[in-house]
Order: C-alpha cells, then structure tokens, then sequence
C-alpha cells in the first residue's frame, strides 16, 4: 500500500450530484476573524478644513467609511440640540405645570435619555457636541478644527432658541420652569457648574479619544453623567453644564438672572475636565488594535 506525503492535504468527498455550490469561499473575513493589526495605527490630529462646507484634514486619522460634509455635520448639531433642549427643558416645564409629576428623578431622565439617544442616532455625522463648551474644549486640545468650531456654535445656539420658543408656543404660560436660574448663592452655583462639567467632559475625552476606552458605550456613558450631575446639582443650580441650555430658555423667557455665569463656569470646567483625562491617560503604542473614528471628534 502506498504511503500518503505528509504535506499532501486528504482528497475531499466526491460530489453528491445535484449540491449546489457554495455561495462563498471558504476564505472569510468577518468582524471577528480579520487581521486587526493589518490596518495602521495613527492618532487622529485635525489641522483645518481647506474650505467652508469641506470635511477636516488631519496629519493622520482614523479610517473613517466616509467623509461628511460641514453643511451636514451643522444640520446634525442643529437638529440634535433641539431634541436636548426640547427635551432637558420641557421636563422642568412639566413639573412647573402639573405640581411636580416629573420630580428631580424625571428631569434628569429627560435629559440623559435625550444624551444617549442623540449621540447614538447623529453621532457618526457630526460628533453630537450639542455644547459649545465641548466643542472649544476639544477644539483647545487639537481633537477638533477651529475653523469648524464658529459653525458648530451657532447651530448649536440656534437649535436652542429654536427650541425654546417652540416650548414657550406649547406650554405657555409656564416656560419660566424650564429656565436654569441659581436657588443657591453665586459663588455655590458657580463651583457646582464646574465641577459637573468637569465630570461631564473627563467622561467624554476618555470614551471619544482614548483607543483603550469602550467607546460603543460612548451614548450610555455620556447620557449616564448627565443623570447623575443633574441629580446632584439640579436643586442647586439647575444642572445646566451647557451654555445653551441655559441660554435658549432665558432668552425665549426673557430671564436673563446670572446668565454669565453659565456661560462662563461650564466653559472652565470643560477644558480643565478635558485636559485634565489627556494628562492621565494612557499611551498609545504600536501593538494596540486600531479602532475607527468615534463621535464629538468630527
């Protein structure tokens, strides 16, 4: 009997007749079985856009399956800004209306569940910023253009005036509820705003800059610190964390009672939260897989 070479592969079955043939080959690739280190490993480092209504260059970038235009990404910030403060206000709205129905539980819930909701849906076209704050912050430590930055601030204002005005038409006379004014003093107020947005910002570098964070989760987490800042500083200082949250309802109510100091609070607070997970975390190497491009840094 002959003796089988070893390197010879084993002979197949014979075919039945009538099987039909394999749609695919047996090479595949699929999500779980592909080569991940076969794509390079880069950082992503946005310079400028090279005109207006023109996507970012960068040094290098993640691979991204498309480029989105900057008319695209500020009709995204404009439409997911308005379901936040349509959201985030309308909560306080309705306890004001209907003797505390919602409860400090249920306007945080508003607002979080519109976070999550709103980066989850709108995050892949424009990074779902939805604060100016965020987006100087990011723009501050090289993770966004400044050139984008004017376009992004004023959908961003927009959505929120938009949307405050559309509340006031609908639940008139008590648009006052939704306004974020301090119940606390000025100096109390002012350190809560900076540290919840601190939270809020440390939370969002880690999950939208750092390969090593679990950035599918970015939604939930985010949307999660909402929540929880709201209920920390909610009865205090309305847990606004966001100029235009608070900006879009005092305008369209005609409130203006320290206004300033959301403008000026979440701002410091983001870029020292930002800066401050930059400092920590930690760093890149070469062996580390590559991961695409994730949202608020469009």
């Amino acid at each position: 009997m002959p003796e089988t070479e070893p390197n010879t592969p084993p002979a197949s079955a014979p075919e039945t007749p009538g099987t039909p043939a394999p749609l695919f080959s047996s090479m595949r690739v699929d999500s779980l079985s592909y080569d991940r280190k076969s794509m390079p490993r880069c950082k992503c480092l946005p310079v400028s856009a090279p005109a207006w209504a023109q996507p970012h260059t960068c040094f290098t970038d993640f691979p991204a399956p498309t480029d989105v235009s900057l008319a695209r990404k500020v009709g995204a910030e404009f439409v997911g800004t308005f379901i936040l403060i349509f959201a985030a206000t309308a909560g306080p709205i309705v306890n004001e209306k209907y003797n505390q129905a919602e409860t400090l539980i249920g306007n945080a819930a508003c607002a979080g569940l519109a976070v999550m909701i709103i980066i989850l849906s709108t995050g892949h076209i424009s990074g779902a910023h939805l604060n100016p704050s965020l987006t100087l912050a990011f723009a501050a430590l090289r993770h966004f253009p400044w050139v984008q930055v004017p376009a992004y601030i004023a959908a961003q204002v927009s959505g929120s005036i938009c949307a405050s005005f559309a509340l006031k038409g609908v639940f008139h006379p008590f648009l006052s509820g939704g306004v974020t004014v301090p119940s606390v003093g000025t100096g109390q107020a002012f350190a809560l705003e900076f540290l919840i947005t601190f939270n809020l910002l440390f939370v969002v570098t880690a999950v939208a800059t750092d390969t090593r964070a679990v950035g599918e989760l970015a939604g939930i987490a985010v949307g999660a610190t909402v929540m929880l800042n709201i209920l920390i500083a909610g009865p205090s200082s309305g847990g606004s964390m966001n100029p235009v949250r608070t900006l879009g309802p005092a305008i369209a109510a005609g409130n203006y009672k320290s206004l300033w100091l959301y403008l000026v609070a979440p701002t410091l607070g983001a870029l020292v939260g930002a800066a401050t997970y930059a400092v920590i975390k930690l760093r890149d190497t070469a062996d580390d897989p590559p991961r695409q491009v994730r949202s608020f840094r469009r």
